[in-house]
């Protein structure tokens, strides 16, 4: 289904383009991939050739509020591997300002609320300039990719209704229900909240919360703050809980599990514009006694304004091991056209005091060349060094088109 819809995108766009066009718009980028990598299935290497299309065609009506967003994939499988394959990522009409309140979003789309996401072919319908208080409803057919394409059975459906602030100065506030079915049964029954508020210029207070209905559990908290003394330093504190809970059709909701608990402390201090320095600490609590301390400390120096330098170092101990690593990674634009990375990713694993120490790395490089305002050439090619392998090769070769 995914190639057949995107080739029906791409045989369409013309006719759009061509009925409208006196004032239609069309932009976006076409994106073709070369990457090659090793598969973790049957552990060879594979190729894939890859066409990424995103594109958005605006002014589509005499009022300008009609807008048409598309983006999609086809992927060919080099010497094996699952061969042609496609997926449609979303096709969707955007009209805005229908009697001046309500906003329609209709066809494939990717929605967002406080008490769950997911991609839907169905509507989205937002009544706004009511009040302080605007309404969102959405539902349709909830899109589910499998490694070949697309897994979704007939009754799987995704739906919620929100109500959040609108206009409303320093503030953002949503309350969201979310359900979602699995073969017409009952998967998930959700209700979400989030929250952020600026404060006398220098504090941001923010908040985001699950409650699962069918668990009786909230499985996801996050509360936090961030406070700005001075322009050049923010202080952040969070904690984060989660509590993991499956779709009520999922042979993984009948396991137990523990509750995870994360603390977090850090700054960011920007010394200079040659020098910025970054540090915190994080508490992990994963049940049951068992928790962990997670340092890390990092500095960018940008001696040149072509040349900037990020390090970066961590070390974690307690449950599960201890382990500690950096990350050191230079950028350099010779010129305004070319930019050309690299970096080195150094991990040291001990699991327990019974095993002995197991190394990690990895290197790249990349480039990426501006030929003009429309057409760009990158590349990345990284090697990987681990327990499983002594190098493992991968990488991307991109062409990018701007239209």
């Amino acid at each position: 289904m995914g190639v057949k819809w995107f080739l029906r995108m791409l045989a369409c766009i013309p006719l759009l383009a061509a009925s409208t066009a006196w004032s239609a718009e069309v932009h976006g980028r076409s994106s073709t991939q070369f990457l090659w990598f090793t598969n973790v299935f049957t552990d060879k290497e594979q190729a894939e050739l890859a066409q990424y299309l995103n594109l958005s065609i605006s002014q589509v009506d005499q009022a300008g509020k009609l807008t048409l967003h598309g983006y999609g994939r086809i992927s060919q499988n080099l010497g094996g591997g699952e061969g042609l394959n496609g997926r449609l990522y979303y096709l969707y009409a955007d009209y805005r300002g229908l009697l001046d309140k309500v906003d329609l979003k209709l066809g494939r789309q990717f929605v967002n609320y406080a008490a769950g996401t997911a991609l839907i072919d169905g509507g989205q319908i937002d009544l706004r300039k009511v009040g302080p208080v605007a309404f969102s409803v959405m539902g349709g057919r909830n899109v589910v990719f499998s490694l070949d394409g697309e897994s979704t059975h007939e009754g799987d459906y995704a739906y919620g209704v929100a109500a959040y602030l609108d206009g409303v100065k320093d503030t953002d506030l949503e309350l969201s229900w979310f359900r979602k079915t699995d073969e017409g049964d009952l998967a998930r029954d959700v209700l979400g909240a989030s929250f952020k508020q600026y404060l006398f210029n220098n504090f941001k207070l923010y908040a985001n919360s699950r409650y699962d209905i069918s668990s009786e559990v909230f499985n996801e908290v996050l509360a936090g703050v961030k406070y700005f003394p001075m322009g050049n330093l923010v202080l952040t504190g969070e904690w984060y809980q989660s509590y993991p809970t499956f779709d009520t059709t999922s042979i993984y909701s009948v396991f137990a599990v523990d509750r995870y608990q994360e603390a977090v402390f850090k700054a960011d201090y920007i010394i200079s514009s040659m020098i910025a320095l970054n540090g915190g600490v994080s508490f992990q609590e994963y049940g049951e006694g068992a928790d962990a301390k997670v340092y890390d400390i990092g500095t960018r120096i940008t001696p040149l304004p072509q040349l900037s330098l990020a390090l970066n170092y961590d070390r974690r101990h307690g449950y599960g091991g201890s382990l500690h690593g950096g990350i050191a990674e230079v950028s350099y634009d010779p010129t305004k056209a070319l930019s050309l990375a690299g970096g080195v990713h150094y991990d040291v694993i001990k699991r327990d005091a019974m095993t002995g120490k197991d190394y990690a790395r990895r290197y790249w490089l990349g480039g990426k060349y501006r030929l003009n305002e429309r057409m760009t050439l990158a590349l990345r090619v990284e090697d990987n060094v681990n327990l499983n392998y002594e190098e493992d090769w991968q990488g991307r070769m991109v062409f990018n088109y701007d239209f």
